[in-house]
């Protein structure tokens, strides 16, 4: 089996710059410009609406920007290639000189490699490379950072889950070995939500050190998901408070990012978290 050795402390993106996050946490603002997200879809559809909301959460503190065409809520509607590129290149030229690195929220490889093309310098893949077949071949083409998150096609409430997350990963991580991804480029989301049920999902929250254990940084996704409001009962523009627990829980447990609608709450969130845990 191909292999990576897994990085030191460091995660790097495709235009050369170092983001270390030994000892600090990196927060990844979202920025949907789709009509349908299930939090904040429309808020930024139109490319003026994009790029300032882009700047605003590049101001509060955002280390990196994720930029998504396709809403991945359940039930979404899938969007042609063709539509998505149309929602997401304009942003992602227009933002290409920020000082942060723009990821792009993608399953399909053609649009990935256009926005690497246009300025991006991450692939955060729901389907950890394991979906599109040319999507690790495009990530290593343009040494790109890559999200690998795992999915499941369905929901298995018999299934064990945490067991099920470490093959998937080993996949992922010997198809990007085979493609010559460089494993400092590699960063592993659990995936909180996709193909989970609710128990799943609190299981894969308290178990996040055995996915810690793999060696590469992991990026932690809850931010106003149903997960919260199925513990209690809220709308997900109500969800701030569970989403920054789920992420304190992360960041203690050893998550390297946070992907984060609420940008400056949790920057805040996480300096504290990690004052106290250095102080220990």
């Amino acid at each position: 089996m191909a292999s990576l050795t897994p990085p030191t402390q460091r995660l790097f993106d495709a235009r050369g710059r170092e983001l270390r996050y030994g000892g600090r946490t990196l927060v990844m603002g979202i920025l949907n410009v789709t009509p349908d997200s299930f939090s904040d879809g429309g808020r930024s559809a139109a490319l003026d609406d994009a790029l300032a909301n882009a700047h605003r959460l590049v101001a509060e503190g955002a280390d990196i920007l994720d930029i998504g065409g396709e809403s991945t809520r359940p039930g979404h509607t899938p969007v042609s290639p063709d539509e998505e590129l149309r929602r997401v290149l304009p942003a992602i030229e227009a933002l290409a000189d920020l000082p942060v690195p723009i990821s792009v929220d993608t399953q399909k490889a053609v649009v990935a490699e256009a926005a690497l093309r246009k300025g991006a310098a991450i692939v955060n893949d729901i389907w950890g490379l394991m979906g599109d077949p040319e999507m690790a071949r495009v990530a290593a083409t343009y040494d790109a950072g890559v999200v690998a998150m795992h999915n499941r096609a369905s929901v298995d409430p018999n299934v064990d889950i945490v067991a099920d997350i470490l093959a998937f990963f080993e996949q992922s991580l010997e198809r990007a070995a085979r493609a010559g991804i460089r494993a400092d480029r590699i960063s592993l989301d659990p995936g909180i939500g996709f193909g989970k049920t609710f128990e799943q999902n609190l299981r894969v929250l308290a178990s996040l050190a055995e996915f810690g254990k793999l060696g590469f940084p992991l990026l932690l996704g809850t931010s106003r998901k149903s997960l919260i409001g199925k513990v209690i009962e809220t709308t997900p523009a109500e969800r701030l408070p569970g989403t920054i627990a789920s992420n304190v829980i992360g960041i203690m447990a050893g998550c390297a990012i946070i992907r984060v609608h609420d940008v400056a709450a949790h920057v805040q969130a996480a300096r504290v978290t990690e004052a106290i845990l250095h102080a220990a």
